[in-house]
């Protein structure tokens, strides 16, 4: 059974510069994916058994605290946090070591190609230094095994020094788990969704004020009411029933 006081969740942002070198997939939980993993059971597979899984919602801050979790995370990690770091990280290193022969790559798996174009153009104003490259898969509920060869070669073939996966939860998620050994690749890897649509200016992030009031969400349900009712009205109403009727008691 999916638990959340059973799992191990990053602690605080600046957690985030100790993570180790090399291939780690690091998936991100809060409210929404919480009630998903319920009751799916390779999407709560893969975010309890990926590498590093960040708190992206002050909720699953404040339940981790309220039924003495195993994990107790002192702060909301956002997945726009965890894409400023490591993008400005490996800004950075290709800054100190202009001189390598081979550019650092990004990838981003996913969305349309409109948004991707959008990341590409903006990516180059802020991350001058990075080469970044892009796929843009099947807009459908289930790849095909063409579909997903297709991907994995794309990926395997740019070996990217940052890879990003972003196709909406539970979908990229579960998609990077299952593939996650056909992935020939060196970097970290994360799964962030809406980070695609807020880099490409597609999608407006909530104001620093409403972030920092853990009101991210409020914002998002005023702007589309008619596309997050459900997840946030609904959702948040049956996360914290799991929450006190199955977690804490």
């Amino acid at each position: 059974m999916f638990r959340l006081k059973d799992l191990d969740i990053l602690g605080s942002k600046a957690e985030l510069a100790s993570l180790p070198e090399g291939k780690l997939l690091i998936n991100t939980i809060n409210a929404h994916s919480y009630n998903t993993a319920r009751k799916d059971g390779l999407f709560a597979e893969a975010l309890t058994n990926g590498d590093v899984l960040i708190p992206d919602g002050v909720s699953i801050v404040k339940a981790c605290r309220w039924i003495k979790a195993k994990s107790q995370p002192k702060e909301r990690i956002a997945g726009w946090d965890l894409f400023e770091f490591e993008m400005n990280k490996l800004e950075q290193c290709r800054v100190k070591n202009v001189s390598r022969e081979r550019p650092l790559t990004v990838m981003f798996m996913g969305s349309s190609q409109k948004v991707l174009d959008l990341i590409v153009k903006r990516a180059a104003k802020v991350y001058p230094h990075l080469k970044v490259m892009t796929y843009s898969p099947p807009y459908k509920p289930e790849f095909s095994e063409e579909d997903n060869k297709a991907i994995i070669d794309a990926i395997n073939a740019a070996d990217p020094d940052l890879l990003w996966i972003g196709m909406t939860a539970p979908k990229q998620e579960k998609w990077t788990y299952s593939h996650w050994d056909e992935l020939n690749i060196h970097c970290h890897v994360g799964t962030i969704g809406a980070v695609f649509d807020f880099f490409a200016g597609t999608v407006e992030r909530a104001p620093v004020w409403w972030q920092r009031h853990g009101l991210e969400w409020l914002y998002r349900l005023l702007k589309e009411p008619k596309r997050m009712w459900r997840r946030y009205i609904i959702g948040n109403a049956l996360f914290l029933f799991n929450v006190i009727f199955r977690e804490k008691w």
